[in-house]
């Protein structure tokens, strides 16, 4: 594999194909949709309360609504010769409204359903929708991303603060009416994108998905690989930040904005990343989001008060610059199978994460979350030699 600073020049001359209008209603979507996936980190203290859960089983909730993800490879198959259109437009409305019914969850089996539900459809429009972002950017792939995951930690921002403040004003059982934005959103996507070239194959000629996949196989396990370095410290965060912060003594609407600010420095991060690895190349932001947010991390544990709140945006920035970079690259190296591409490879990366939940509860509860946190910040910089071997 070679880097791609070369190719700034040829994405830069194709501006007229970065089809901005589309790319936003997508990227705005990706945003509703994940607003609502959010919503179960700030719920989860509620669950620990109500069911009376351990970290293990708290992490075990994760791992439901990831699980499903293990189908993205099979619908990444299908939307490589098949319409994109219908399964990024429902894909808001059918999250919503599984999420939503969480309040109304009786027991820990029927909220592992809600979320397993919710995960088929997150997993459907995450396997289709990256594509699309491709597909509408022309040449500049890494820009695009940037956008999509701007969407994405939009989503995951916005989130939190969306469920503890409407549970300041009403019961768990009334965040069903929060799923009405999930269908509006549905309704946006069908009249914006219905005259959107969302092609129903990759760019090159037809590839039988069993030799597609063994040409992937030495690319998606360097990127699994790293993918899998750097889960600990993805879920210590995004899942495990609210409880380590209730633990620590803050309220559960601090926690959750706790979270909130790490989400809003990610959209700012997963812009920055994407745009900067079009100039100067997808190895120099790789290499620089596994040694700075491990660093970021930390410090961070290392501090209490106001400086730990003033290293949140730090974490948010250089944790999540990473992921638009490993998305472009993956539909650079698959241009003839985009859609399996994507499907394997975020397959792969909500296996993992699903894996990291349950280990990192595990490891909270047996050492404490503090400890675990450690653990995870070290983990990462395992990522250093998957780079170099990506890029060799």
């Amino acid at each position: 594999m070679t880097d791609t600073a070369a190719q700034a020049t040829a994405g830069g001359a194709l501006a007229d194909d970065f089809q901005l209008g589309k790319l936003a209603t997508i990227a705005g979507g990706h945003a509703v949709h994940d607003t609502f996936t959010a919503f179960l980190p700030p719920l989860l203290p509620r669950f620990v309360d109500k069911f009376a859960l351990s970290n293990t089983a708290a992490g075990l909730l994760s791992a439901f609504l990831q699980v499903p993800s293990l189908l993205q490879p099979f619908i990444g198959h299908l939307a490589d010769k098949a319409a994109l259109r219908w399964i990024v437009v429902l894909g808001p409305a059918v999250t919503a409204t599984a999420m939503s019914l969480l309040g109304w969850a009786p027991s820990y089996f029927v909220l592992a359903l809600l979320l397993i539900v919710a995960g088929v459809s997150v997993a459907a429009f995450h396997a289709t929708a990256p594509v699309a972002i491709g597909y509408l950017s022309g040449k500049q792939l890494g820009r695009g991303m940037g956008f999509w995951m701007v969407g994405g930690e939009l989503g995951r921002t916005l989130g939190p603060l969306v469920v503890v403040s409407a549970l300041a004003v009403m019961t768990q059982r009334s965040l069903i009416f929060l799923s009405l934005a999930g269908a509006a959103t549905s309704l946006v996507l069908h009249f914006r994108l219905r005259d959107a070239n969302l092609r129903s194959r990759g760019d090159g000629e037809p590839v039988p998905w069993r030799l597609a996949v063994r040409a992937m196989r030495g690319t998606m396990l360097l990127l699994g690989s790293i993918v899998a370095v750097r889960s600990l410290m993805i879920m210590s965060i995004t899942i495990f930040l609210p409880i380590f912060l209730t633990n620590e003594g803050s309220s559960i609407w601090l926690a959750g904005a706790a979270l909130s600010i790490v989400e809003a420095a990610g959209i700012a991060g997963a812009l920055a990343g994407g745009w900067i690895s079009d100039h100067i190349g997808r190895r120099a932001v790789l290499v620089f989001g596994h040694v700075a947010a491990p660093a970021a991390l930390l410090a961070f544990l290392a501090v209490d008060g106001g400086a730990r709140v003033a290293l949140l945006p730090v974490l948010g920035f250089t944790m999540l610059a990473v992921p638009p970079v490993l998305m472009a690259i993956v539909q650079e190296q698959f241009p003839e199978s985009r859609a399996l591409a994507n499907g394997v490879f975020l397959s792969i990366n909500f296996a993992v994460r699903s894996i990291a939940a349950i280990a990192y509860g595990a490891f909270g509860d047996a050492f404490g979350l503090s400890t675990a946190m450690t653990i995870a910040a070290f983990a990462t910089l395992g990522g250093l030699p998957m780079i170099w071997l990506l890029f060799r």
